[in-house]
């Protein structure tokens, strides 16, 4: 008796158009589902990845901050330093001026007051440039004329006119120097 029965039987429920209409209907239903979802999954992923993006530029925004602390803490004697470089010419320009006038007893303070000023300096990470006898670097000294010199190598800093210093690895002010050429 189930063959006779219609609800039973597959052909009858696929040929019979209300079902057709709903099966047709379901299948459309189900791919505005599928297509809704696949939007849905394609703009979660596009968030993901804007997030991911957004954490990474932050990251890096910290990095770039941290950085920036640490050179301004490291570089943030630099305006003094350079005010007390004329103050320290002026200085060495003084015990020259002493030592030619042969005053011992100033020349001797004169000198613990320097050999102070450079430590002071040196604690905050200022050193001088060394010039006198080595090659010419512009990176770090300023030629301002040129010597003839049978005795050096062309290209030595042959007389140093004002000293240069530096800041750890940052020049202040490069040293003023004459360079050897060779004699004409």
């Amino acid at each position: 008796m189930s063959d006779s029965n219609p609800q039973n039987s597959s052909e009858e429920v696929s040929t019979d158009p209300k079902a057709r209409t709903a099966a047709q209907g379901t299948d459309a239903t189900n791919a505005a589902m599928r297509q809704e979802l696949d939007e849905v999954v394609r703009q979660r992923d596009d968030y993901l990845e804007q997030l991911r993006r957004s954490q990474a530029d932050f990251l890096n925004f910290q990095k770039r901050s941290r950085s920036q602390a640490e050179a301004d803490r490291v570089y943030a004697a630099a305006p003094l330093a350079n005010d007390l470089l004329a103050v320290m010419d002026n200085f060495e320009r003084a015990i020259e001026a002493a030592r030619q006038s042969g005053a011992e007893g100033i020349i001797t303070g004169l000198d613990m007051v320097h050999k102070q000023l450079l430590d002071a300096l040196a604690k905050h990470g200022v050193e001088p440039i060394s010039a006198m006898g080595e090659a010419f670097d512009p990176n770090i000294h300023e030629a301002l004329m040129q010597q003839p010199s049978a005795e050096h190598p062309e290209g030595t800093v042959v007389a140093e006119l004002s000293r240069g210093y530096r800041l750890q690895d940052r020049v202040l002010r490069p040293s003023r120097v004459a360079v050897s050429v060779k004699p004409s």
